[in-house]
């Protein structure tokens, strides 16, 4: 029998342009259950959340394949209520499917696997020199991120490309992030793919972690 495992998007699910690639870590023997915070939402009703200047800000795909903007209070019940129809669905763990960082407000019987917490642990120790890259999506992220992951006591250098939008957006960003001279580059957003990652390596020329892998690699081998 499968093991089945249940993954929590921000946005909407399916997530089509993630989760395959997980999947192709996962292998055959792992069954993914997918639930989003915004399914059933219309995009009227995303745009009318409020974002206020001090919001831990997110950003996610929909289903038409664009992209959102959103404050992380604004779905946090909505993440509650995604648990528990996963629970209900018999998963035997829990992956939240983004790299942003969550207040403990969550309860589950399940076992919930938050990325943010795994790069936070895994990343500054790869840095051999003590500078980080980070890849956010957006420029109004930068200072969150850059506050989050000085928390390492590395240094930290922060770019924003978001990966909804043009490639060649990714690829400029990693020409500036070349001139950075960093030890290790994470992807901090689920959105990031393998091509993107490829491309950010090829041109820096250092090691990058994206997360849907790393991920997948670790659930894997809890599972095996």
């Amino acid at each position: 029998m499968k093991k089945k495992i249940g993954t929590i998007t921000i946005g909407q699910s399916p997530r089509v342009d993630v989760v395959p690639e997980i999947k192709s870590v996962l292998g055959d023997n792992i069954e993914i259950v997918e639930t989003g915070a915004l399914d059933g939402l219309t995009r009227g009703e995303i745009e009318s959340f409020k974002i206020e200047d001090n919001d831990y800000i997110l950003v996610s795909r929909l289903q038409d394949g664009t992209s959102v903007k959103f404050a992380e209070r604004n779905i946090l019940l909505k993440l509650q209520k995604c648990i528990e129809k996963l629970e209900n669905r018999g998963v035997e763990i829990i992956v939240f499917i983004c790299t942003g960082c969550f207040p403990p407000v969550f309860k589950s019987n399940k076992l919930l696997i938050y990325p943010q917490t795994i790069l936070h642990s895994v990343v500054p120790n790869l840095a051999s020199n003590n500078k980080i890259g980070v890849f956010t999506p957006l420029c109004n992220q930068i200072r969150q991120t850059y506050d989050k992951w000085s928390e390492s006591g590395k240094d930290i250098e922060v770019i924003a490309a978001s990966p909804y939008e043009s490639i060649e957006k990714i690829k400029k960003a990693a020409l500036d992030m070349k001139e950075k001279n960093v030890d290790v580059i994470v992807m901090d957003c689920i959105g990031y793919n393998l091509k993107m990652k490829n491309m950010v390596r090829d041109i820096t020329g250092k090691p990058v972690i994206l997360p849907r892998t790393l991920i997948g690699r670790i659930i894997k081998e809890m599972l095996d």
